[in-house]
């Protein structure tokens, strides 16, 4: 089999923890698979179009927003959404996934992020009442899901970088569709979404890239690898 080909959404940024851990992280997870895999960085603000999506395996959309641009972001999730491509979106990717859903699912079309858009009528990603930065916390993973399948158990305990998340006002709305609840902290704040409608569409506030700083596959990017995997070989 040919390398899966991946792509980073997201803006290259060499002093960001998270973005020194995916290349790592990309590369213990393709040894537990038993896959080789080619990464490339596609700058959100080269998003235009979905030509140079279509040449990708499945997309990653990567953490250290604001993005240069939200729109290329946001084209690239909704590619993965719609093309049933595997998507696994991490810190920022979760939070931009969750407004691609809001706007084009729900045709919640006003959707958007706090951070950039302060003053917008409807925030689905809103200013967390605790910040994350530089935080770890317990999380209870829904049984049944993507997430605890590939954990293989109901709970982990993870790395964050971020100070914004689902904005409570709007959960019930969010996942009471496709768009579903994976994994919680122990507040019952929701910090991970997955589609039950896709074959692998993950996202999670938490970045669980982080733990191959310690050496260790992260387990949902090897269900991650393994789903782009299963892509290509019913493609043949």
């Amino acid at each position: 089999m040919k390398a899966i080909r991946i792509a980073l959404i997201g803006d290259c940024d060499e002093t960001v923890v998270a973005h020194q851990a995916i290349p790592r992280a990309l590369q213990l997870s393709a040894e537990q698979v038993g896959i080789e895999v080619n990464a490339t960085w596609l700058p959100t603000d080269q998003i235009h179009d979905t030509s140079w999506l279509k040449n990708f395996d499945a997309l990653w959309c990567v953490p250290a927003s604001p993005y240069r641009s939200m729109d290329g972001a946001l084209l690239a999730i909704r590619y993965a959404r719609e093309n049933n491509v595997p998507f696994l979106g991490t810190c920022g990717g979760f939070q931009h996934a969750v407004i691609e859903y809001a706007r084009n699912v729900l045709g919640w079309y006003d959707a958007d992020h706090a951070e950039t858009s302060p003053d917008a009528a409807r925030s689905v990603i809103a200013l967390l009442t605790c910040s994350l930065v530089e935080k770890s916390e317990t999380l209870r993973l829904q049984p049944h899901t993507k997430l605890a399948n590939a954990y293989g158990t109901l709970e982990t305990h993870e790395g964050y970088h971020c100070s914004y998340g689902i904005n409570p006002q709007f959960r019930e709305a969010l996942t009471a569709a496709s768009l579903k609840m994976s994994a919680e902290d122990n507040g019952g704040e929701l910090r991970a979404v997955e589609l039950d409608s896709h074959p692998f569409f993950v996202a999670t506030l938490f970045q669980p890239e982080r733990a191959a700083l310690r050496g260790e596959a992260p387990p949902i990017v090897a269900a991650f690898l393994s789903a782009a995997r299963n892509k290509i070989s019913h493609r043949h």
